[in-house]
Formats: C-alpha cells, sequence, structure tokens
C-alpha cells in the first residue's frame, strides 16, 4: 500500500547517507527528492531510479524569509525546499503533501506495546485518511520513536501539539515556511492560533537520528559554529506568548506551551462523514522472520 499524496525529502550533504530514501525505497514508497543544484549529480549517482530527484529554484532561496538578518556565508536553512515541494505538490492538484527530513531510518507501527517495523507505506495512508475525515487538520505526523515508550500506556494520537520532521500538510493553507530555525515549530503554532487542528499519531513512529548526529544537512551549517541558543531564541522571539528558552541536556533548548490550543482547538468531522465502528488493518499483517521465511503470526497483548 502506499500514500495517496506525493512525498518529498528535502535533503542536502547527504547523498552518501540518504536515510529516509532509503527507508521509503524499501517500503515501496515512490517519492520525490529535492537538492541543490551543485549536488544534483551526486545524488543521482547514488539514488538512480530509486526516487524522482527535482533540483530545488533559487528563487525559493532568494524570496525566503529567514526571520532574521543573515551573515555572509549563512544560508536561510531548509526552509526555501520545503516551500518549492509545497507549490509543486499543489500544482499537481494534490490536497495535501508529505514533506520529510533526510535523516529518518525507518519507520514503525505502536500496537500492544510493541514497536514493529513497517514494511510498505500502510501507516502513511493511514494517517492520510484520518486526516481526511476531518474539515480542520492541518497538518499531521508520527511521534518520534524515542519518545514512545514501550513500557507506558501511550495514547494513539496527540492533538494540537508540534508535528516535526515529517509533515502531511494541508496544501491550501495560507502559510509558507519561514525562519531559519525550528520552521517546524513556528508552523505548528501560526496553523494552531489561527483555530487549525494538527495531529500527532504515536501509533506510528518514526526513527529520526537525533540533532547533530548525522553529518551534513543543517549539521554542518548551524550547530557545529552556532550551537543551540539562535534556533531555541528565535522561536521565543517569534511566539513570545508560549515560546521560551530553557537550559537542559547540557545544551539550549525552546520550551513551548501548547495547552491552550489542546482545550480551544476541536476537530470537526465533514458533513457526512461516517467513522466505521469496525477495525480497518489495511492490510497490514504482523510476521515475524523464521528460517530465512516471512511468516504471518500474532501478536500477543502486552502483560
Amino acid at each position: 500500500m502506499t500514500p495517496q499524496y506525493p512525498v518529498y525529502i528535502v535533503s542536502k550533504g547527504r547523498w552518501d547517507s540518504r536515510l529516509t530514501h532509503k527507508a521509503l525505497h524499501n517500503m515501496g514508497t515512490p517519492h520525490y527528492m529535492v537538492v541543490e543544484q551543485q549536488e544534483h549529480d551526486a545524488y543521482r549517482a547514488v539514488v538512480g531510479d530509486s526516487a524522482t530527484l527535482l533540483i530545488l529554484d533559487p528563487k525559493y532561496q532568494r524570496d525566503y524569509d529567514p526571520c532574521m538578518t543573515l551573515k555572509p556565508g549563512q544560508g536561510p536553512g531548509s526552509g526555501p525546499a520545503r516551500n518549492y515541494c509545497w507549490d509543486h505538490a499543489a500544482k499537481q492538484g494534490a490536497s495535501r503533501h508529505w514533506v520529510m527530513d533526510d535523516n529518518i531510518r525507518c519507520f514503525y507501527r505502536l500496537n500492544r506495546n510493541m514497536k514493529i517495523r513497517v514494511k510498505d507505506g500502510a501507516v502513511l495512508a493511514i494517517m492520510e485518511q484520518f486526516a481526511d475525515r476531518y474539515e480542520n487538520v492541518a497538518m499531521a505526523g508520527p511521534q518520534y520513536e524515542t519518545f514512545a515508550q514501550r513500557k507506558y500506556r501511550t495514547r494513539p494520537m496527540t492533538l494540537n501539539t508540534r508535528i516535526y520532521s515529517c509533515n502531511l500538510i494541508r496544501n491550501d493553507m495560507p502559510y509558507r515556511w519561514r525562519g531559519r530555525y525550528n520552521e517546524d515549530t513556528d508552523l505548528s503554532l501560526r496553523m494552531l492560533k489561527d483555530g487549525w487542528c494538527t495531529v500527532l499519531f504515536s501509533a506510528f513512529l518514526q526513527e529520526k537520528m537525533t540533532t547533530q548526529s548525522l553529518a551534513g544537512g543543517n549539521t554542518d551549517e548551524f550547530y557545529a559554529e552556532e550551537g543551540t541558543l539562535p534556533k531555541s531564541q528565535m522561536l521565543a522571539d517569534l511566539h513570545p506568548d508560549v515560546a521560551q528558552v530553557t537550559w537542559k541536556y547540557n545544551r539550549w533548548h525552546h520550551r513551548v506551551d501548547y495547552r491552550g490550543f489542546k482545550r480551544r482547538n476541536r476537530l470537526r468531522l465533514k458533513p457526512g462523514m461516517i467513522i466505521p465502528s469496525e477495525t480497518n488493518e489495511f492490510g497490514m499483517q504482523y510476521q515475524e522472520q523464521i528460517d530465512g521465511e516471512w511468516v504471518d503470526t500474532q501478536l500477543e497483548a502486552a502483560p
């Protein structure tokens, strides 16, 4: 099973690793990779026909709002490529699109306290169908695998919080990405402040490499020289009513208060939408590899 909406990976300096590309390719999920002109040949040499390469139009970098004055040599971040994906999907007539970071190792289904790696795009399709039930879901996506603990009860989803790294975005939203840092949290907050809903799924997870752990992308350009304070401070400056800078885990972070949005923003079903009462597994079956063969089996409930 594959998602119905176009899937994009924005990538820079990671033609050797290509984690998200490899994950989607192994899941049989068609996708685009957006790269810069000077890196196109390096990506083409290793990607071949396993993804559709798109070259970022430099216009998106020139017109981008980084929400700060860039110093000589500073780039605007990944936002321009994300805006390019948004416009590319809209021109195709798609009502939503996926845009993903390039350092996602794999995807999981969290079921009965077990994290099970998925082998096709069914989990993406399920998130799409859920979002499409409602009039006011602006953005959705999966939780980080590290934030879903196997030994504790976890809600299948959380409403009205930040969505990052793997974003399903409604294309007719009156927004575009902005900011050199934390552009995903900024976009989530602008949507929430205008009354839209976001859905963060914990039933489906992404295994994303931690910040600064993989060369390329923003790691070399931002964190090696600047640290994490500028990115946290920018978010606090853009949203002083809900965001503040804090120190933890031996580096600067931002803290955002989403409580008001959770109380105020409510999901609205589309007129005539009927929620099925029966469980739909979307063709998913739990399997184990035994003697080199994949065998259907039953997943036992956690104690």
